[in-house]
């Protein structure tokens, strides 16, 4: 049996306009890389962080201490870990840091047991990693991240969601921050019946549309009416941005999980690449610098890099 293992987890869009909490989808780009080694003391210990990010908590507030402490309560795993974490996604971005953390130390350690568990059933080890960041269980993150691509989480179940594979993403995120306990406040507030029922419609619409293929369907429906109207004033430029990505032909543009990064999906790789500098370039008006990365949309699912 390997005593170390190291993963990699990728950054992720979450909610993706119309499922909030319940849909997202990971990307080809950065990412963050855990190394998780076994030890004789039955408990989880920090040994370094280290990337963009370098004073996380060492303790249970920490997603990648609270998932592996998940799962070895689950797995009756009676020794422990030492973890070191690579931080390669910015915190309060609305990029899933805090669940890429989480997952990729769950599929570290899964390499280390005598029996590794298939990525479904890691699930909700790395789901408890990523409450203690985001104060609810919401998998929009953390299933896209375990299996890769498209994913709709709900009722415990993760369900891939197909997409045509020339489809894609442009995720840019803005140098600036957002804590996702702060969005979450504006949305305390109840919603219309009217808002909600237009927000299933259009989530309808895109799942629709992305099992057939049908860029229009998700054209039509790729817009967020609950979290946005409310959210979008935290982040500056938001229209701008939110303008510059539906002028290079965008078939929908808004934030990704609760900002300040913004999405659009295209239909193209030519369209996705013009998309990108204009929104980079309408960020920039609004006195934000910003990275920008193109995707597809069926972006890669965490991975384990070695083992020994």
């Amino acid at each position: 049996m390997p005593t170390f293992a190291t993963a990699f987890a990728p950054a992720c869009v979450g909610n993706v306009a119309v499922g909030f909490d319940i849909l997202g989808h990971s990307i080809d780009g950065p990412g963050d890389t855990v190394r998780v080694r076994r030890i004789d003391a039955p408990e989880v210990v920090v040994e370094n962080v280290h990337g963009v990010v370098d004073d996380l908590p060492r303790d249970a507030r920490n997603t990648a201490v609270a998932a592996l402490q998940a799962l070895r309560v689950a797995c009756d795993v009676r020794h422990g870990y030492a973890v070191s974490i690579g931080k390669g996604i910015p915190l309060a971005s609305g990029m899933a840091g805090s669940a890429a953390s989480a997952v990729a130390a769950v599929v570290a350690a899964n390499a280390l047991l005598p029996a590794p568990l298939p990525a479904e059933a890691l699930f909700e080890h790395a789901l408890a990693g990523e409450t203690v960041a985001s104060g609810g269980r919401n998998g929009d993150n953390v299933g896209p991240l375990l299996l890769g691509g498209l994913v709709l989480a709900a009722r415990g179940r993760l369900v891939t969601i197909a997409v045509p594979e020339v489809w894609r993403c442009v995720l840019v995120h803005p140098h600036a921050h957002v804590l996702t306990r702060v969005a979450r406040e504006r949305l305390r507030e109840p919603f219309a019946l009217a808002t909600v029922i237009e927000q299933t419609a259009n989530l309808a619409l895109v799942l629709a549309g992305c099992q057939r293929g049908d860029a229009a369907l998700v054209r039509a429906g790729l817009a967020d009416a609950l979290a946005e109207p409310r959210r979008a004033d935290l982040v500056p430029g938001f229209a701008a941005v939110q303008q510059a990505a539906r002028d290079a032909g965008a078939m929908g543009c808004s934030l990704s999980g609760a900002g300040p990064s913004l999405f659009a999906w295209f239909e193209h790789a030519a369209a996705a690449h013009a998309g990108a500098a204009a929104m980079r370039a309408a960020f920039a008006d609004a006195g934000l610098a910003s990275d920008a990365w193109i995707s597809p949309i069926a972006g890669p699912a965490a991975r384990v890099l070695e083992a020994a």
